[in-house]
């Protein structure tokens, strides 16, 4: 389906809905089952993997020479013939960027500003990575044509082939500078949304770090399906010679057995570890910017989270991406009238992680 056709039927459609919620007509519920509907829509009729395996993919570098991105094959070769330059330290950044609101290019373009502006100081000797949820595939092409992307990172998708669906899905950005040793999604058998887990497997210290980027079942559904969807997900965090595990996303953590996923996978939270307290402001990453309607019916929450595994320190934990606002007066506009305060970019807040690959498996300070 081409992007403008697609891009007006998504819109038509969840204007609508965001209406009715901004009016008090209907429920969340609603939302996320007219998305759902388009899901199922968009949906693909046949697929190369097999749910809750890894399927490998390609990764993708830019060219300048041939000013065109290259599609790259993982080896285990390139632990051995990259040098990482002294770097022992991976800066995480991960971010929900809501497909759900119109002009994506508007929105993305300066979320990835923002991300742009933070990456930028980095120290030297620690990697940044950035994990995005929700993005659609116009957004791929806006983050491939971004200089500062094609000039730093590798980018794991340059369109929707290896996502379950042509509405949504997640993309990496990992820094050039690492080599990538084995790259893979996993689809969840279990889910209604189309969701999986994406992994990075990158060459530090002559370790290898697994990256996850995932976002978990939406809502509070019965069955619910984020508890094997973590199940799942922890199982290849723990695969083989991983030395250690990194994975985030959004978690959609709002019912109470969401608070001890992590723990009932032996992961750690990386917010709770650097002594953060659930029900606090300083760990909410919904809500904030929310529609005016869902805040005051739902309240905040920590849905983004980050948990790790193995030989990793994590030494900062922090929350970024507050008033990003949207590109252009008219775009802006309209999203106010959906119902916000401010012509937010997204509903999430982005968290940021600084962690540190150290020697020790399992460190007993951790």
């Amino acid at each position: 389906m081409p992007q403008s056709t697609f891009g007006l039927g998504v819109l038509a459609s969840l204007v609508s809905t965001y209406n009715s919620l901004r009016f008090g007509r209907d429920s969340m519920e609603a939302l996320m089952g007219q998305v759902m509907k388009v899901s199922v829509a968009l949906r693909k009729t046949s697929v190369p993997w097999n749910d809750d395996e890894p399927h490998p993919q390609s990764y993708y570098s830019y060219d300048s020479a041939a000013s065109s991105w290259v599609s790259k094959t993982p080896s285990d070769d390139a632990a051995q013939t990259v040098d990482n330059g002294g770097i022992d330290s991976i800066a995480l950044y991960s971010w929900n960027i809501d497909f759900m609101l119109p002009f994506p290019e508007a929105r993305m373009k300066p979320a990835l500003a923002h991300l742009g502006s933070l990456t930028d100081s980095t120290p030297p000797d620690t990697a940044p990575v950035i994990f995005l949820q929700e993005c659609t595939p116009s957004d791929l092409v806006t983050i491939a044509a971004t200089p500062w992307v094609r000039e730093r990172f590798h980018l794991t998708d340059l369109d929707a082939t290896n996502w379950a669906t042509n509405h949504y899905g997640t993309v990496m950005l990992i820094d050039s500078r690492l080599p990538v040793t084995a790259a893979f999604r996993v689809h969840y058998s279990k889910t209604r949304m189309d969701r999986d887990a994406a992994f990075v497997d990158v060459s530090l210290l002559g370790k290898t770090v697994r990256l996850c980027n995932t976002h978990l079942e939406s809502m509070a559904l019965n069955p619910p399906f984020r508890p094997p969807q973590m199940q799942i997900l922890a199982r290849y965090l723990r695969e083989g010679d991983v030395h250690a595990a990194l994975a985030a996303g959004d978690l959609n953590a709002i019912q109470p057995f969401d608070r001890t996923l992590h723990a009932d996978n032996d992961l750690k939270d990386a917010f709770l570890e650097l002594g953060g307290k659930e029900d606090t402001e300083e760990g909410y990453t919904w809500g904030q910017q929310a529609a005016t309607k869902l805040r005051e019916k739902f309240g905040c929450s920590r849905m983004d989270k980050l948990y790790f595994c193995g030989g990793a320190e994590v030494v900062k934990f922090e929350r970024f991406g507050a008033d990003v606002l949207t590109e252009g007066k008219e775009e802006s506009s309209q999203i106010v009238a959906l119902g916000f305060e401010k012509p937010w970019v997204t509903d999430h807040l982005g968290i940021r992680a600084e962690v540190k690959i150290i020697p020790e498996k399992n460190p007993s300070r951790l």
